[in-house]
């Protein structure tokens, strides 16, 4: 059996001799070690799990504030690119992403470690498949890198889900 590295020990709550082995036992009888978030207690399947401690955002300020600094720039960028695309649309958090809506979600955006998910839904990535082969995508996601924010095409897309109804 392959033994569990030192670097991981005190993280799953191991000590040297355990084994993989063990760790199956311990799966299969429903026995999970869990991550606990050392600032609000809350539990997780995965270590370092991201979520919000204590209260989550109710406006997009306050979402945007809650994000590393290094990232706030980038993610305001994003959301005056999607005001002046979707002027009409109210603003709001759903599914505690910022999200634009006008009678249904029109698309979300996030913060991500490597990256700024915008959710357009499935409809919206394939429509653009072309425009988007230099991004990662999956169903309803584009993964935009942090300093490659491509603003022509972020617009292009928000009046595109806009004008066609296209929900996220």
């Amino acid at each position: 059996m392959i033994g569990i590295t030192g670097q991981i020990y005190g993280q799953i709550g191991k000590g040297f001799g355990d084994t993989a082995e063990e760790s199956m036992r311990e799966r299969e009888s429903g026995k999970t070690t869990m991550w606990k978030c050392p600032k609000c207690g809350r539990e997780f399947k995965k270590k370092e799990q991201g979520h919000y401690c204590g209260e989550k955002p109710k406006t997009i300020d306050e979402y945007i504030l809650s994000q590393d600094a290094d990232k706030q720039e980038a993610l305001q960028h994003i959301r005056q690119i999607l005001r002046n695309a979707l002027p009409e649309a109210e603003e709001r958090i759903s599914w505690s992403m910022p999200t634009y809506w006008k009678k249904h979600n029109i698309l979300h955006f996030a913060a991500s470690k490597g990256h700024i998910g915008l959710y357009p839904g499935p409809a919206a990535v394939m429509q653009f498949a072309e425009e988007l082969q230099s991004y990662k995508t999956d169903k309803g996601t584009i993964r935009i890198p942090y300093g490659g924010i491509d603003a022509a095409l972020i617009e292009k897309i928000a009046k595109w889900c806009w004008e066609t109804g296209n929900h996220a």
